[in-house]
């Protein structure tokens, strides 16, 4: 680390995805440990930083993921990455692959308490090996978001936006501009200039708070939340195969038609026993962008009544990751009222509310 107080050095935690990828025996796309290093050895901008592009250290994970295959017990890793690092670094860099970066990023966003500096992910549609890859640009600019803005969250970086991660869906599976904010306005824009819009970005923690990670650790793999789109003629019968008996908190995220609506006749019995049992529904439109809103319809009002919780503006991805991390505060299924309690309010900045909790 340079002796140079000046120097604002960022972390760059590689996990795997497109950006870092090379092109195996068979011609198809895949992680490969120390490849991306010798990428950004090559690269005459890292060669020796200067002014804007920070120093920097590289950290590869254990095991480099595409990230279809990241799991809750990868999101630990990195937060806790993170956490260890935040006395030496001024911000973070995390490598990731597009198809769950805003699992990842609503994850963190969750687990990172007092969170006071950049954690800014960002991957590529197309490998830094390759000539007309849009990875170099984000690898950049990431860096010096890390280093030198004040954005206190986590957000992705991909293709001249600024985004808060737990309001940022992937949109496009092949074109360069590959992710959207709906429901809230990017933190930022980055063209000529860096433009950061300060009215959006969240608010810094209290003096003297230190970055931690909560909980400590999810048991192994396990995941207790299930998700079920809902259809034209849906057959309730997988909702009630996918609830796990035993008094272990379990949650289900509802993807809903419009504004929170759902057939009754058909998911009525079904849902009034899960939530009888503990279960915690939370309902989220299908919609890309707008919000739920319980007592507009009848064909939403019914869930309202027996106790189906709103996820309001809430990306499918944020909803999934934040009972998640609240089921892992509240394990036991008596804790089910808690958990429909806090699922409503605005914890990091993932949903439109003015009622606020730190957890």
């Amino acid at each position: 680390m340079s002796n140079n107080p000046s120097v604002k050095k960022v972390l760059i935690l590689h996990t795997g995805g497109t950006l870092g990828m090379w092109k195996n025996p068979e011609g198809v796309y895949e992680p490969k440990k120390g490849h991306l290093r010798e990428l950004m050895k090559a690269m005459p901008e890292l060669k020796a930083p200067r002014d804007p592009i920070p120093e920097f250290d590289l950290f590869e994970l254990d095991e480099l993921l595409d990230s279809s295959a990241m799991t809750p017990k990868n999101w630990q890793e990195i937060a806790h990455a993170i956490c260890t690092g935040c006395q030496q670094c001024a911000g973070f860099v995390v490598l990731h692959g597009t198809d769950t970066m805003a699992y990842t990023a609503s994850a963190l966003s969750f687990l990172l308490r007092d969170l006071d500096r950049p954690v800014i992910m960002t991957g590529s549609q197309i490998p830094l090996q390759e000539s007309r890859t849009d990875a170099r640009e984000h690898l950049l600019t990431s860096m010096i978001l890390a280093a030198g803005s004040r954005l206190p969250e986590v957000c992705i970086y991909f293709h001249g936006d600024i985004l808060r991660g737990n309001r940022t869906t992937k949109i496009d599976a092949g074109g360069y501009d590959a992710f959207a904010s709906p429901n809230y306005p990017p933190l930022g824009r980055v063209g000529v200039r860096i433009e950061i819009e300060t009215d959006a970005v969240g608010p810094h923690p209290r003096a003297g708070r230190t970055t931690s990670v909560v909980p400590a650790a999810p048991p192994g793999e396990t995941f207790p939340v299930g998700t079920f789109r809902i259809y034209p003629g849906v057959d309730p019968g997988p909702i009630e195969r996918m609830i796990p008996p035993g008094p272990e908190g379990f949650g289900l995220v509802l993807e809903t038609f419009g504004a929170g609506n759902a057939p009754e006749k058909r998911l009525r019995p079904v849902l009034e026993r899960a939530i009888a049992e503990g279960v915690v529904v939370v309902n989220v439109t299908q919609c890309l962008k707008g919000t739920v809103n319980l007592g507009l319809y009848a064909a939403g009002s019914w869930m309202e009544k027996i106790g189906v919780t709103s996820g309001i503006d809430m990306t499918p991805e944020a909803a999934v990751t934040k009972l998640f991390w609240l089921l892992r505060l509240y394990p036991g299924r008596e804790d089910a009222d808690k958990i429909r309690d806090l699922m409503p309010r605005n914890l990091r900045g993932e949903l439109t509310d003015r009622r606020s909790f730190k957890a």
